[in-house]
């Protein structure tokens, strides 16, 4: 672009982040390479008033340095779609206070910001569920609030993956196998007895020896190496926040055709940096909110993913 390009990130508190492995901070310090003006906000700071999107901003500063890796200016209100770009990067829980804030981020959207990713992606896609949406790239899935059908599952499948809808991290994910005695409390509190929904998957062994897999799509392309989550053999779980080890890996024909097929979809809609978590030749959640995991890459293959990422971006405000 001619002039400058002004980026405004919103995200969880940026103190707290663990710097040598934080996304958003890796996209934030390739656009602060590009020469992008860097500001910075929280939820909190996000407001509607007559129908204009504001937010309270701080012009920010980012290093990678663990010792230090950011600094504020003073903070200002400032129309939102005055900015070129607004970055979000809130975490979940994806609760009302997040589906609240897209709406302001739709506003400053159509108020002249290209935000990333698109505010109605945001709500339409929850991990787990937009798979749905995708059958043939996904292993046998019931989403259901019947107790009794999560049962006849398990013993049509022999074991299962049984997850909430609005976890992350690993958070409250079992794997039963068919006669376990623990089947029916785990059903109970999942479904709240029957009145939440959740999940329940077929349970794929790949991911003792291979790991979840997370696969990076941007603007619809995929970054060409897998980030795999391998569990510790005292547990189940993929995610690195519940101690899973960090290896990574080419990725293969299957991969490539499940990016081939969801990709495109998600450029369609605006989503420009999504998570594909695959297991064996499958996917398993669709992460459109805060996807992670470019940090690990970077340092395994010396790529710059947050700088695809920028380019992308760049290539749409500058069109």
């Amino acid at each position: 672009m001619s002039s400058r390009v002004r980026l405004v990130v919103v995200m969880d508190p940026i103190g707290t982040i663990k710097p040598a492995k934080d996304t958003t901070l890796g996209i934030l310090l390739a656009a602060q390479a590009r020469g992008w003006e860097l500001f910075y906000a929280e939820l909190k700071d996000l407001w509607l008033r007559d129908g204009i999107a504001w937010g309270r901003v701080a012009p920010l500063e980012v290093k990678d340095d663990p010792a230090g890796w950011f600094a504020l200016g003073t903070p200002a209100s400032a129309k939102l779609g005055g900015f070129d770009v607004i970055l979000m990067r809130k975490d979940p829980p994806f609760d009302a206070e997040y589906i609240y804030s897209t709406y302001i981020l739709d506003r400053a959207q159509l108020q002249g910001a290209l935000v990333c990713n698109r505010p109605q992606g945001l709500r339409d896609m929850n991990e787990k569920v937009y798979t749905a949406w995708f059958p043939e790239c996904c292993a046998p899935t019931l989403i259901t609030r019947d107790m009794h059908a999560m049962g006849e599952f398990l013993r049509e499948q022999g074991k299962a993956v049984c997850k909430p809808l609005d976890g992350m991290g690993g958070k409250s994910i079992f794997v039963l196998e068919q006669g376990d005695k623990n089947r029916n409390v785990v059903f109970e509190t999942l479904t709240g007895y029957g009145t939440r929904y959740a999940i329940v998957q077929r349970y794929l062994p790949e991911i003792v020896t291979a790991g979840d897999c997370r696969i990076i799509l941007v603007d619809g392309e995929p970054v060409p190496f897998a980030l795999q989550r391998i569990p510790t053999p005292e547990d189940h779980r993929g995610n690195l926040a519940a101690g899973a080890r960090a290896e990574s890996r080419p990725l293969n024909e299957r991969d490539r055709w499940l990016c081939s097929q969801i990709g495109p979809k998600m450029r369609a809609a605006g989503m420009l940096f999504v998570g594909l978590d695959v297991i064996g030749d499958y996917v398993t959640e669709i992460n459109v909110t805060s996807p992670t995991g470019i940090r690990e890459l970077n340092k395994k293959h010396g790529v710059d993913i947050g700088a695809m990422l920028i380019t992308a971006i760049d290539r749409i405000v500058s069109a």
